[in-house]
C-alpha cells in the first residue's frame, strides 16, 4: 500500500490519509456552515457556492505559509515549493487564504463579509479538530517525551534528533484537536445565547482570539 501514510494508490498517484481527513474537514466545515446559514435565515447555496474558492485560496495560503517558515530550505531548493506531495501545509495560512476567498466572494456578490466570516466560524473550528488527526497519522507535530498513560509512540524513524531513545510523546494533535473542538460547541453556544447581542465579525474575533491562545499554550 505505500506505508502506514498512505491510504490507497490510483496507478501511480498515492492518495494519503491526511488529504483524506483534510477534505473530509473541510467539507465538514462547508456543511456545518450550511446548517448555520439557515439557521440565521440565509441563503446555504452561497456557502457551497464559496466553498471551492475558499478552498482554493486555503491550500495556497498554507503552503505558501509553510515555504516562508522553511525559506532557507526553499531557496536552495526551489523546485521543492510545488512538491506539495513531500507534505507541509500551515494551518495559519490556510485560514489566511480562505478568509480571502471568502472576501472575494462576498465581495463579488455584495455580501456582508462580516455576517458570512461568522457564520463560517463554527465549522471552521470543527474542521481544525479533524483535521489535527493528520498529524497522527503523520507521526509529526508531537510534543516533548511523557511517561503519562495518553503519551503516544512515535516510530524511530519519525523521531526528531536528539529524542531517538524516547518512545513516547505528548500527543500535541491531541491537544489542539480537543480544544478546538470544545471552541466549536462554545461558538455554537454564543452564536444563539446572545445573538441579539452580537454585531457582525464578533464571533470571527472570538475565534481568532480563541485559536491563538490554544496554539500558544501547545507550542510551548
Amino acid at each position: 500500500m505505500g506505508g502506514p501514510r498512505i491510504a490507497f494508490r490510483i496507478g501511480p498517484l498515492a492518495i494519503a490519509w491526511y488529504g483524506i481527513i483534510l477534505v473530509f474537514a473541510a467539507i465538514v466545515a462547508a456543511y456545518v456552515a450550511e446548517r448555520e446559514a439557515k439557521r440565521r435565515g440565509d441563503d446555504p447555496e452561497h456557502v457551497w457556492n464559496a466553498f471551492l474558492l475558499c478552498l482554493l485560496f486555503g491550500v495556497i495560503g498554507a503552503r505558501l505559509y509553510h515555504v516562508i517558515s522553511s525559506l532557507d530550505y526553499y531557496l536552495q531548493n526551489p523546485i521543492q515549493i510545488l512538491n506539495t506531495r513531500a507534505g507541509g501545509l500551515g494551518i495559519i495560512g490556510g485560514v489566511i487564504g480562505g478568509t480571502i476567498g471568502l472576501w472575494i466572494y462576498t465581495r463579488r456578490g455584495k455580501l456582508d463579509f462580516w455576517h458570512w466570516a461568522d457564520i463560517a466560524v463554527p465549522g471552521l473550528l470543527l474542521a481544525q479538530a479533524i483535521g489535527r488527526w493528520g498529524n497522527y497519522v503523520n507521526h509529526e507535530l508531537y510534543g516533548y517525551p511523557t511517561t503519562l498513560p495518553w503519551g503516544i509512540y512515535i516510530p524511530p524513524a519519525y523521531r526528531l534528533p536528539g529524542f531517538e531513545n524516547y518512545e513516547r510523546f505528548h500527543p500535541t494533535f491531541l491537544y489542539e484537536s480537543l480544544w478546538n473542538l470544545a471552541g466549536f460547541l462554545l461558538a455554537l453556544y454564543i452564536a444563539r445565547r446572545w445573538a441579539g447581542w452580537l454585531r457582525n465579525g464578533d464571533l470571527f474575533f472570538f475565534y481568532g482570539i480563541y485559536y491563538s491562545t490554544g496554539r500558544f499554550i501547545t507550542e510551548f
